[in-house]
Order: structure tokens, then C-alpha cells, then sequence
């Protein structure tokens, strides 16, 4: 974990635990085409992306260690829910991040195999501490959400959700669900996460 952020900055807006969320409709037509084209299904596709778009801004990846000491991961991993259709329950599962989609898309599809039906909450262990919590509703959609990990309010890694898609004429749209801590992430940040999101859907033909 490489340390290195302004303090007296983040002492200000730490104290005050200020938490923000933004849930935004995404139009996921051109990704959703490109999908069914590889025969893909919608939520790894949703991880990798989310995990991309953290990845890519040091803002996203900001964090206490376990030893208490505030600084950056050089990337963060995906740690995400599946759904046990026979006893309605999640589990919590996590799995290394692939440079490449399709590398990616096997190794998630060999964890979901293996875990999936445990009956344990978080059956992959040990958890990294790089993770990042990411989940998705598809029973609903949503106009807003908020999913608070309290850990005595210094959980800084974003949070992400997505919803059930819909159709709306010939358009498919996603609403996504994007929380962060105010003492590491702002607007700005939150802003281009939605914009990076919507650009990988639109660009999906070019890394499926």
C-alpha cells in the first residue's frame, strides 16, 4: 500500500463524516448488443468496468491499511455478491482482476461455480483488504440507493450497486448507484465515474 495524502485536507471533512451518494440512469443499449453478440451476461460485465473505472483514479483507491495508516492501493479488487436462487441469499465473493475481459469473465465464472450455494456469507477467504463492495438489485430498479458500511466511519473505498435495467423505446438503461466518502471524493469524482461508466458502455465493442 503506497501512503502518500494531504492530511490537514482530509482531518477537516473526516471529522465531520460526510458521506455522499449519486444514482444515475446509464443507457447501456450499445452494451447490451455487444453482449448478447459474445454471448456475455450484463453483471461481470458490470464488475469489471466498476473495477476499471476505480482503478483508474487514485481518489477511488484511498484507504486506511491494517495497520491504521492512511494511504493508496496501487489497484483495488472486486468483491461482489452472488444469489443463491434455492435458499434466496447472497454471498459475498471476490475475484483478481484480469487485464482483459474474457480473462477476466472465465475466472469469475470459476469462483461463482465454486461458491455459489455454500451457505456461507463470505465463503472465499482470505478477503484482501483491497476490495471494493460492489452488488446489483436486478429485481429492481431504483432512483435512488444508499448502503452504508459504517466501520467507524472511516470506510473510504466507494460503493457501487446497480438495479434492475429497463427498456424505455429502443433503449436499454441501467441506473447505477455510486457512494463515496466526502474526505476522499467529491463531485468531481463521483462525475467522472458516471461519465467513464457510460464511455465504457458506449466503447464496449472495443474490450469484449
Amino acid at each position: 500500500m503506497k501512503i502518500g495524502f494531504e492530511k490537514s485536507t482530509l482531518n477537516t471533512i473526516y471529522n465531520n463524516k460526510q458521506h455522499s451518494d449519486i444514482t444515475n440512469e446509464m443507457n447501456i443499449t450499445v452494451l447490451m448488443e455487444n453482449l448478447k453478440k459474445q454471448n456475455y451476461k450484463l453483471y461481470p460485465a458490470f464488475i469489471f468496468m466498476v473495477t476499471k473505472i476505480v482503478n483508474s483514479l487514485r481518489e477511488f483507491r484511498t484507504s486506511f491499511n491494517e495497520e491504521g495508516n492512511l494511504g493508496y492501493w496501487s489497484e483495488v479488487l472486486p468483491s461482489y455478491t452472488i444469489f443463491d436462487k434455492k435458499t434466496s441469499t447472497f454471498s459475498s465473493i471476490w475475484s483478481p482482476n484480469g487485464s482483459r475481459f474474457s480473462e477476466f469473465h472465465s475466472q469469475y465464472e470459476k469462483d461463482v461455480e465454486e461458491y455459489n450455494g455454500t451457505g456461507s456469507l463470505f465463503p472465499k477467504t482470505p478477503i484482501p483488504d483491497n476490495h471494493i463492495p460492489i452488488s446489483m438489485i436486478p429485481w429492481s430498479s431504483f432512483t435512488a440507493f444508499n448502503l452504508n458500511i459504517n466501520n467507524g466511519g472511516d470506510f473510504f473505498l466507494p460503493i457501487i450497486t446497480g438495479g434492475k435495467y429497463s427498456q424505455i423505446k429502443d433503449e436499454w438503461f441501467l441506473p447505477v448507484s455510486l457512494q463515496i466518502h466526502h474526505a476522499v471524493c467529491d463531485g468531481y469524482h463521483a462525475s467522472v465515474f458516471m461519465n467513464d461508466f457510460q464511455r465504457f458502455a458506449d466503447e464496449s465493442a472495443d474490450w469484449l
